[in-house]
């Protein structure tokens, strides 16, 4: 069963034009290309390979994390579907917003240079994961009933110093922001790694 086409996750890029052919992408066109998870793939395996690659080479890979099995797993009926959906729709459609070249004849792909230049993120995932924003409202919250504790001697809070609590929450402060940064970048942005966020590690 491979996994659902949806526009479930929250994407986002940059985008200054109007116009889906436009050589800066806008931003509905950023979100309307990156709303599939298919094409979210498609720009992931690009990005990740780095040059032109066969449509038979990019429905490979995209098949590979649908189904969430390794390429040489794949059956024929696997690979065919995911082949000719790329054909017959997403890469027309990423063509015309020009996120990438397609060479229908030769049946080759690559990144258009402007997404090629371009960092895309999917900002939220399904899978369990805590939104950033949530983790941070909750952090929120028990920094203040922290400094509260410590103000007015509440247990156990009264056993430390406010100075101490006060250090201990900036390095937590800290330490939270480094990941939030390292997982925007690395494990959310598109091409980072080797599979799509959404694909759970092996």
């Amino acid at each position: 069963m491979s996994k659902t086409q949806s526009s479930s996750s929250a994407v986002g890029g940059t985008a200054d034009a109007e116009g889906p052919t436009s050589a800066t992408f806008s931003r509905d066109a950023v979100l309307e290309m990156l709303s599939n998870q298919r094409r979210r793939f498609v720009i992931h395996a690009l990005k990740q390979a780095d040059r032109e690659l066969s449509v038979s080479e990019l429905a490979e890979r995209v098949a590979s994390w649908e189904y969430d099995k390794p390429i040489e797993k794949l059956d024929h009926r696997e690979r065919k579907r995911v082949r000719n959906a790329l054909r017959q729709f997403h890469l027309s459609k990423m063509a015309d917003y020009g996120f990438i070249e397609f060479d229908a004849q030769r049946g080759r792909v690559s990144l258009s240079d402007e997404a090629a230049r371009k960092n895309f993120y999917v900002d939220s995932l399904t899978g369990g994961d805590v939104p950033w924003g949530v983790y941070y409202l909750g952090f929120s919250v028990v920094a203040l009933v922290a400094v509260a504790g410590t103000s007015f001697g509440v247990p156990p809070f009264s056993w430390v110093s406010p100075g101490a609590c006060g250090l201990f929450l900036a390095v937590a402060l800290l330490v939270s922001a480094v990941g939030h940064c390292y997982d925007n970048y690395y494990r959310m942005r598109l091409g980072a790694r080797e599979r799509p966020a959404e694909v759970r590690d092996p």
